[in-house]
């Protein structure tokens, strides 16, 4: 997802390992996707879903003008 990130985004990405079962994805030290228990059982955010969010916390201005 880190490789993704920096092709997709152009961005600066840290993977870090966190405890079993969790999977965080933050920028700028605020959670913007948190997988929750279900990450437990192996289901993971979509890739989509994680860019998306990505993408509209680094540029909140450019998604209010497409709404």
């Amino acid at each position: 997802m880190a490789a993704r990130l920096r092709r997709e985004l152009g961005i600066d990405v840290d993977a870090i390992k966190g405890s079993y079962g969790e999977y965080k994805v933050l920028v700028d030290d605020a959670v913007v996707i948190d997988g929750g228990a279900l990450v437990i059982l192996g289901v993971m955010p979509s890739t989509r879903t994680i860019i998306e969010t990505v993408r509209a916390r680094l540029n909140p201005s450019q998604r209010s003008q497409e709404t």
